[in-house]
């Protein structure tokens, strides 16, 4: 039984590990940049253009429903570059709202012209992470490790317009380019983990693991080894749960999420020092 369970399990695990590498690095971006919400924008960008294919006729692990939903959060990432502004008279998080509203309504509305349409939209929340095979797992990597290089070649600029873009915009750095080569590659990344993963856990493995490294590191290089060490833990949590009750996957995966960052919170308010003025004096 337990052989049985871990032949099932392994390709699956393996992919929550290629979630976790290059989500939690996204998620530290993500969270400087303060649009936690631009994953699940994206992801559901994707999704509908994922569900356009769909309604044409092709099913979602077509190279062609791939290449619906890639194009579509290229527009997107193009909206959020241009939406960007060294003066902000409107916030980026409600441009963010606006489109994550508006893409999930399209793709309802176009998921009811489709049979089965209930279903695709479903799946595309939810994913199908224990269909996962080997060969897709290491199709994946390759693809993340691409990206990576990438970020890592480009990482002054989106470092430094992360987190500090008055001084990006001071030393001359065109902003909205290398926005829109951060969002078009995250784009890629969503785009690749929604049909693995669905939404909601792509949204988890992005926002999650980065918090836990932004409340317990200092440097960059600290908050991305608790962040991948603790998006690694709370997959081996989320999947053992899953196969030991027999609950959907992804949903525990996400669920898991929750738990443990709540469990991380009072562990970390419990352990915090009290301001000095609040400290018995000898």
């Amino acid at each position: 039984m337990a052989g049985e369970l871990l032949a099932l399990l392994w390709a699956p695990f393996l992919m929550c590990l290629v979630l976790t590498g290059i989500h939690a690095y996204l998620g530290v971006h993500v969270l400087s940049r303060e649009v936690v919400f631009v994953d699940i924008a994206l992801a559901q960008i994707a999704a509908l253009g994922a569900t356009a294919a769909f309604l044409l006729g092709w099913e979602a692990d077509t190279w062609e429903s791939y290449a619906f939903g890639l194009s579509a959060t290229f527009v997107g990432a193009l909206v959020l570059a241009l939406t960007r502004s060294r003066r902000r008279h409107v916030s980026q998080e409600a441009v963010i709202g606006v489109v994550y509203a508006v893409s999930s309504a399209a793709a309802v509305l176009l998921a009811d012209r489709a049979a089965h349409g209930a279903e695709h939209v479903r799946a595309m929340l939810v994913g199908n992470l224990l269909a996962v095979q080997g060969p897709e797992v290491v199709e994946v990597a390759a693809l993340y490790a691409v990206i990576g290089v990438f970020h890592w070649l480009c990482r002054r600029p989106f470092f430094l317009i992360s987190t500090d873009p008055d001084t990006a915009y001071r030393e001359g750095w065109r902003v909205r380019l290398w926005d829109f080569l951060f969002y078009a590659s995250f784009g890629v990344v969503v785009t690749s983990s929604v049909r693995i993963a669905g939404v909601l856990l792509v949204f988890s493995y992005l926002i999650v693991p980065a918090l836990a490294g932004i409340m317990l590191g200092r440097t960059i290089p600290a908050k991305l080894l608790i962040g991948w060490a603790f998006g690694t833990l709370v997959s081996v949590i989320g999947m053992t749960a899953s196969a030991a009750f027999d609950l959907p996957t992804g949903a525990t995966v996400v669920c898991a999420f929750g738990l443990t960052l709540v469990v991380l919170w009072v562990v970390f308010l419990a352990l915090k020092p009290a301001p000095e003025h609040l400290t018995p004096s000898a």
